[in-house]
């Protein structure tokens, strides 16, 4: 009947239809096919029949229930939207993070669980899937059936059909509360810490900092951040920091470095500087971690250690000296009361 139907639309309207059949092998086998059917016209351009394309389905078959087991059993959440944003497939992850029901998230477009703007940023980037084929991350933070709002990243990718057209996208969700508190609690570290501290990015560029380096420097936040760290510190250090840097990025390790940045009243502060690894949540290093320490007083201790350790050598100096005057004086003294010693033996004699 389906076949009879899309045959009669082929002749009648001149279009071509696509149907899915299943017709039986001499061996017995249903075999899963999709059929293509077009008009088939005589010369004077009347419909006079159907040609009619199948396409075995069977291995696209496996591969799909392959992918839909796939998203069934991922530990994260996975859905497939059409092109309009409405949900087709989500696994059980799905509704164990918004705790709804499979039925009520099916069929759903997905503005129901996220706020307009998201919706709109969703959408955005469902055409720039669409249009270019690129994979595409996004925030998003969907509203629980407990009216929790779930902060997650979203990273969204093309769905194909058998002919490579993209057709929708499929959509993996990564609950981030567990990260979002330990960022909070590392920024906070970072924001009490009594040393200064700072986050730069792979180009040195000042992300976060404490009150600490304001006070340090004397600069304000908003002087300090988005400022390349290259602003306060001269070209050699800065190279020398780039290369600390790369090291870090490369490695992983942690350098120290010495650096001299210049103060908002133009003074030269000697700091230290510990730079270790930032990443993000796959273990991806996308910046760095700096801890200065301020060397001002420390220098001042080895400055005045300098000075009492001349001052102390001039000291033992003056008394080498004064020892050699007073030696060669009760030497002299020694002499002379032999010579009187002698002229009294020989006047006696």
């Amino acid at each position: 009947r389906e076949f009879t139907v899309a045959l009669r639309e082929v002749v009648e309207r001149g279009v071509m239809r696509n149907v899915v059949l299943n017709p039986r092998s001499a061996s017995g086998e249903t075999i899963p096919a999709s059929l293509n059917a077009s008009a088939l016209r005589d010369p004077e351009g009347k419909a006079i029949g159907a040609i009619g394309i199948l396409r075995d389905m069977r291995e696209l078959d496996k591969a799909r229930a392959y992918a839909e087991s796939l998203i069934k059993n991922a530990p994260d959440p996975v859905f497939v939207s059409d092109l309009e944003g409405k949900i087709l497939q989500a696994n059980d992850a799905v509704s164990q993070l918004l705790g709804f029901r499979q039925d009520e998230v099916l069929e759903q477009s997905l503005s129901r669980f996220i706020s307009a703007a998201e919706t709109r940023e969703f959408m955005a980037a469902l055409r720039e899937v669409v249009e270019r084929g690129v994979t595409r991350n996004a925030r998003l933070n969907p509203r629980s059936a407990s009216g929790q709002v779930i902060p997650t990243t979203l990273n969204a990718s093309a769905l194909r059909n058998p002919d490579g057209k993209v057709i929708g996208a499929v959509g993996i969700l990564r609950d981030m509360r567990e990260l979002d508190k330990a960022r909070a609690y590392a920024e906070s570290l970072i924001k009490n810490a009594p040393d200064p501290v700072f986050v730069s990015d792979l180009e040195g560029k000042i992300l976060q900092a404490n009150d600490a380096v304001s006070q340090l420097l004397g600069f304000r936040q908003d002087e300090v951040l988005e400022q390349s760290l290259s602003r306060f510190i001269s070209p050699e250090e800065t190279r020398e920091f780039t290369a600390a840097l790369r090291e870090v990025v490369e490695r992983g390790v942690t350098r120290n470095a010495r650096l001299n940045p210049r103060s908002a009243s133009g003074e030269v502060i000697p700091t230290t500087l510990n730079a270790s690894a930032l990443r993000d949540h796959e273990g991806k290093v996308i910046g760095a971690i700096g801890i200065l320490r301020d060397m001002r007083a420390y220098e001042q201790v080895v400055r005045d250690l300098e000075k009492s350790k001349t001052e102390l050598q001039e000291k033992i100096l003056d008394l080498e000296k004064f020892e050699e005057v007073v030696v060669g004086r009760e030497l002299k003294m020694i002499a002379l009361e032999k010579e009187l010693e002698r002229l009294r033996n020989k006047s006696k004699g």
